[in-house]
């Protein structure tokens, strides 16, 4: 076995992973994560804080 054929089964095995890899990316059960992270961009922080504040001043007041 000479540096060619290592390199053509380096080629073939890393073309193996980086379709692997697509196909977790795009399957079924990635759907879900895969919205909420679309959405990210768009959503906002403030918000978020906000929510967490009046949560947390809830929970304080039922104790």
């Amino acid at each position: 076995m000479d540096i060619n054929e290592l390199r053509g089964i380096h080629s073939l095995v890393i073309m193996a992973i980086f379709l692997g890899i697509i196909w977790w990316a795009f399957s079924a059960h990635r759907k879900k994560a895969n919205e909420e992270a679309s959405k990210l961009p768009f959503s906002d922080d403030d918000d978020e804080v906000a929510k967490r504040t009046l949560e947390q001043e809830k929970t304080e007041k039922k104790q």
